[in-house]
């Protein structure tokens, strides 16, 4: 007699298959992702990341570098770019664009943000900086959150500029790219400092924002733009030479200031020009003093902002030191 098999049986529907030489190990180091796919027959990857998304001036930059094992080799110390230094930035890019078997980058400028929207154009530009690369990668991995419509399989990464060689070096290429081109616009507009904040919400960018209002360069959208522009236009005057920026690790958290440029840390979530969001408080730091701070702006009621009247046509950074130039 026959004795029926213990073993259940399993439906298709319900069977999950997962080939060992397929998972990502924990210890595999930044290229693991890289090497299972290549093992997969997925090879070369191509990752993409932007820089300066949380900051409020400036372009938003989208990167996308195709890697393959051997090339990853080759760039060592390839990291995070948030995690090295200016110069090893540097370093670092000059490797990726030598051995990356090609690479693009996509600018979006501060009007099509505030138009479009931040993520809408982060997404896009994710798709535009794909589109633009010669070499068809055979998968894709992305920052954060999954991109549609690439044309290629692809993965969403949880702080993927960290665990994987190739979006890490989309990270450097974007990050270089983009402190370049604000390094550049700090000549046009040197009363803001640029140079050294890189268009993030630091104490001393918010106080020149306040005293010469906001430039061409500025993202109107943004709660802290906003709302500086109508202290401008009421004749704000203060100092923040002392004040320790607010930070947040919450990217959903609007209108909070930060005095660091890190993509982790947005100054600022973009927000409606007008409605209730658009007078969201960036919260009240005092100093003892009773002092106003820029980051002192819960108190604008709606009669003081309909009274200021600022508007973006107004061209008042022109009068700032060098602006205009």
């Amino acid at each position: 007699m026959l004795r029926p098999s213990a073993k259940p049986v399993i439906s298709p529907e319900r069977a999950i298959w997962r080939h060992s030489g397929h998972t990502p190990r924990r210890n595999a180091g930044l290229a693991a992702y890289e090497n299972v796919l290549a093992r997969a027959g997925l090879s070369p990857v191509a990752g993409i990341d932007e820089a300066g998304r949380g900051a409020c001036a400036g372009p938003l930059v989208v990167a996308a570098v195709v890697l393959d094992c051997a090339t990853i080799r080759r760039i060592p110390g390839l990291a995070d770019s948030k995690l090295l230094t200016p110069e090893e930035r540097e370093t670092i890019y000059v490797g990726v664009l030598r051995w990356a078997l090609d690479w693009h980058v996509v600018t979006i400028p501060p009007q099509e943000v505030d138009a479009l929207g931040l993520h809408v154009c982060n997404v896009e530009g994710m798709r535009r900086a794909l589109a633009g690369l010669r070499h068809r990668p055979g998968y894709v991995l992305t920052d954060g959150f999954p991109v549609r419509g690439l044309g290629t399989p692809a993965l969403a990464v949880w702080k993927g500029d960290q665990v994987t060689a190739s979006v890490a070096a989309a990270s450097v290429v974007a990050k270089v790219t983009r402190d370049r081109m604000m390094v550049a616009l700090d000549g046009s507009y040197p009363a803001y400092g640029f140079a050294r904040h890189k268009g993030y919400s630091t104490p001393e960018h918010m106080t020149a924002l306040c005293a010469w209002g906001p430039c061409p360069e500025h993202r109107y959208s943004y709660t802290n733009v906003l709302q500086a522009n109508r202290r401008w236009a009421m004749g704000w005057q203060g100092e923040a030479a002392d004040l320790e920026a607010v930070s947040s690790a919450d990217d959903d958290l609007p209108g909070v200031a930060v005095s660091s440029a890190d993509d982790d840390l947005p100054g600022v979530a973009a927000a409606p020009a007008s409605g209730p969001a658009g007078e969201l408080a960036l919260g009240k730091l005092a100093l003892g003093n009773g002092t106003e701070t820029p980051d002192a702006w819960a108190d604008l009621v709606a009669e003081e902002a309909a009274a200021a009247e600022a508007s973006r046509a107004i061209p008042v950074w022109a009068d700032a030191p060098g602006g205009g130039e």
